[in-house]
């Protein structure tokens, strides 16, 4: 079986998305949030995390500014765009119909 990180890879974005339409969150958030959301499948490192959030910003589907953490620091939060809203609802219905297609391929006899 593949590497996790092969998974997360085509999905990143979209988890990202749909993590923050809970809230702002810095980015060691939004990786504990898709940790634990995923029950401790889904590990996102900081490698692959930084590098989505700056791809995201590019596309203007999220911004940030920095605030103070609850252990007070200083942190960037990141937070969805209008587009980014909007970009929610059109990657999740690709990523089902992705999804329902490689799962008629699997289910081929």
């Amino acid at each position: 079986m593949g590497d996790q990180s092969d998974v997360l890879r085509g999905t990143l974005d979209l988890l990202i998305l749909k993590t923050l339409t809970l809230a702002p969150m810095h980015g060691w958030g939004i990786s504990q949030r898709i940790q634990q959301v995923s029950r401790g499948l889904l590990e996102v490192n900081q490698g692959s995390l930084y590098p989505a959030l700056q791809r995201l910003e590019q596309r203007g589907l999220i911004d940030n500014e920095w605030l103070t953490t609850e252990n007070n620091r200083r942190a960037k939060y990141y937070r969805l765009t209008a587009a980014g809203r909007r970009a929610v609802s059109a990657e999740t219905a690709q990523w089902k119909r992705y999804v329902k297609a490689v799962e008629l391929i699997l289910d081929m006899t």
